[in-house]
């Protein structure tokens, strides 16, 4: 879940700050004395989300480390067993997943992990101080594999797809609504009015909650996969299914403040259609239905 939050936080962020740029600098002109330029416009638009989208993909590593409070494990130099052991069965995970063995990390906080990073071969796995005490040896390997199949599936490169193809939309669909209410509407012949500019806020905000439903959506089905993708890794699906379940009797606690938005909730429909995450139950059956979510 922290993968997920911080990656649409930073992405909504670098949104705003590239929209307001590209204003000022007049890349953002795409209405003329003829009306909208629709393809001034659906340019302005694929600039503004994919940029946005791939900037928080490439800051995603360092902005995971720096909110967290994350200790980089020094794969040549472990002060513990602890940490050799950590070491050991990320490298070995990675190894079979086929892909670069990724930095290792650890923080302090609520049990938890996640991976994050731009590239497959470069990736960051941290896990929670709370995790590993919490768990058994067995059971933080099963999450550990967990979090390596996130990588070695490609998710965050996935995911910034999807986030850099609905913030077009967003951008490109608040401005029509914004150009037909402030022209046709409003009757405001010159363009840019303060009925345009209101319309295009509330537009986004109320687009940018659906793009977020979608994007949760897309992440749930990827949980699923990565529960698949730890059960393949470890040659069974026991582990995870474990893991799961120890999970799920353990209490919350309190998360980092980028990341409170998103501390589990038992809230009804209205909330779960926002979760980056399947309910634990779910996952579980899932796994012992062969991995796939029913």
């Amino acid at each position: 879940m922290k993968r997920i939050v911080l990656f649409i936080m930073t992405n909504i962020a670098v949104m705003l700050v590239l929209t307001a740029t590209l204003s000022i600098l007049g890349v953002g002109r795409f209405m003329d004395a003829n009306g909208l330029n629709i393809q001034s416009l659906a340019i302005f638009s694929l600039v503004v989300g994919f940029t946005g989208a791939i900037i928080s993909l490439l800051l995603s590593k360092k902005m995971a480390l720096w909110s967290t409070g994350a200790r980089v494990l020094d794969p040549n130099a472990p002060v513990n067993r602890e940490e050799i052991w950590l070491l050991d069965t990320v490298n070995q995970l990675a190894d079979r997943a086929g892909i670069g063995r990724p930095t290792v990390a650890i923080y302090e906080g609520e049990p938890n992990a996640f991976a994050t990073g731009a590239f497959k071969n470069e990736a960051l796995v941290a896990v929670s101080t709370g995790l590993l005490r919490g768990m058994t040896e067995e059971e933080v390997s099963a999450v550990l594999a967990h979090e390596v199949a996130h990588i070695a599936n490609g998710d965050m490169v996935t995911l910034t797809l999807i986030q850099g193809v609905v913030n077009t939309f967003v951008v490109f669909l608040a401005r029509v609504v914004g150009y037909f209410v402030d022209r046709v509407l409003l009757k405001n012949e010159r363009g840019g009015g303060i009925g345009y500019f209101a319309t295009v806020i509330v537009c986004e905000l109320a687009f940018g909650i659906v793009a977020s439903i979608i994007v949760a959506w897309f992440s749930r089905q990827r949980e699923f996969r990565a529960d698949a993708g730890s059960a393949h890794l470890l040659g069974s699906r026991e582990p995870m299914i474990r893991a799961l379940a120890r999970l799920g009797n353990m209490a919350p606690g309190e998360l980092p403040k980028n990341f409170q938005a998103s501390g589990i909730s038992s809230g009804g429909a209205i909330s779960a259609i926002f979760a980056s995450h399947p309910p634990i139950e779910d996952r579980i059956r899932a796994l012992m239905a062969g991995g796939q979510p029913r």
